[in-house]
């Protein structure tokens, strides 16, 4: 499994949100290039960011933090955050950009998905976030009635690289990731899941791990930003 530190962007700075809530954001940090180099330094293989204000708006917001990141570090970097057609997949792909993350677009325009993945294979990831279940969108402003299996679904042979499962309720809230719900979910479809929402403890990675589902990652901000998990023995526990 890898470990994906996570850097929320919002006004330029590292933050993080309680529960997908924009007004209850701390913030850790105004040098997003900075907190990369630290998270690489440490051994990580990915940075996992989001353009929290872009996820808002429906377009890129934090171009200039972003590619402060990607200047910066060597190591590939995962971006979603209001990327909803194919001119903003594309000019982010051409920055550097390893993997855009489509969400709402996921939702809303499947087509695009589908499109994208076939002209960037291994590049484009689907963003499912889930409260209850059901899929939240506009930077979680939303719920939807569809299902995130069903969702997941959708794209099992579109050739998506990765589907990115948020539990809403537990993102930030430091209480521990939904393994049951996420296991489940990668156990319903055949592309790699990757994890996110809650992490707050080596114990919580431990258990994503043994899970026995095919998990190929988890994602972790909040308890990396207040030192609560070590990331270079996180690393080390999700690789052996």
């Amino acid at each position: 499994m890898i470990l994906y530190p996570a850097i929320d962007l919002k006004g330029g700075q590292c933050v993080r949100l309680l529960r997908g809530d924009i007004d209850a954001a701390t913030v850790f940090g105004d040098d997003p290039a900075a907190q990369a180099r630290s998270f690489a330094a440490a051994g990580c293989a990915w940075l996992h960011l989001v353009d929290l204000d872009g996820a808002f708006a429906g377009r890129p917001m934090n171009v200039t933090a972003v590619e402060a990141i990607l200047a910066a570090v060597a190591i590939p970097v995962q971006l979603g955050g209001g990327i909803r057609d194919r001119a903003t997949i594309e000019a982010w792909l051409d920055r550097g950009v390893a993997r855009v993350i489509l969400g709402t677009a996921a939702l809303r325009d499947p087509a695009l998905v589908r499109e994208a993945a076939r002209a960037h294979p291994g590049r484009v990831a689907v963003g499912i976030d889930a409260r209850d279940g059901k899929v939240g969108v506009e930077g979680w402003a939303e719920t939807s009635a569809t299902t995130a299996t069903d969702l997941a679904r959708r794209f099992e042979n579109a050739g998506v690289a990765a589907i990115i499962y948020t539990d809403i309720d537990r993102d930030g809230a430091m209480q521990g990731p939904n393994v049951v719900a996420t296991a489940a979910l990668a156990r319903a479809v055949r592309v790699p899941v990757i994890a996110s929402g809650g992490v707050s403890s080596l114990a919580d990675l431990a258990a994503l791990k043994a899970s026995g589902a095919p998990l190929d990652g988890a994602i972790t901000g909040r308890a990396l930003y207040e030192g609560r998990i070590d990331l270079a023995e996180a690393v080390r526990l999700l690789a052996a």
